[in-house]
């Protein structure tokens, strides 16, 4: 008889992680960092000098880093998303003919 031993996934149904950050600012993040290695590459070919180069992508990395943080500190995985979802609902809706209630009562 063999003994075979199961190990259990125990991360089933729990968000993806690195680092502290969650969900889609991983992608956020590394969408970011593309576009500072892009625009790093832009402002070289451009003749800019390569320490300057790398001061302005420095800062403008942290700040990028900073903020990603902050927001999946502050949002979590869904709650970005959900905050942009209730910003697309409607306060009010106004109708201006009875046309649309009379119509529902004739099905």
């Amino acid at each position: 008889m063999s003994n075979s031993v199961y190990h259990v996934n125990k991360s089933i149904n729990k968000p993806i992680e690195l680092k502290g950050l969650k969900a889609q600012y991983i992608w956020y993040l590394g969408g970011g960092l593309v576009v500072l290695l892009v625009f790093f590459a832009a402002l070289y070919i451009c003749g800019v000098n390569a320490f300057f180069c790398l001061g302005i992508i420095g800062v403008l990395g942290t700040v990028l880093f900073i903020k990603v943080y902050a927001l999946s500190n502050k949002y979590g995985q869904y709650g970005l998303m959900k905050k942009e979802a209730a910003r697309r609902i409607p306060k009010q809706v106004r109708l201006y003919s009875r046309k649309t209630f009379i119509q529902l009562g004739k099905k």
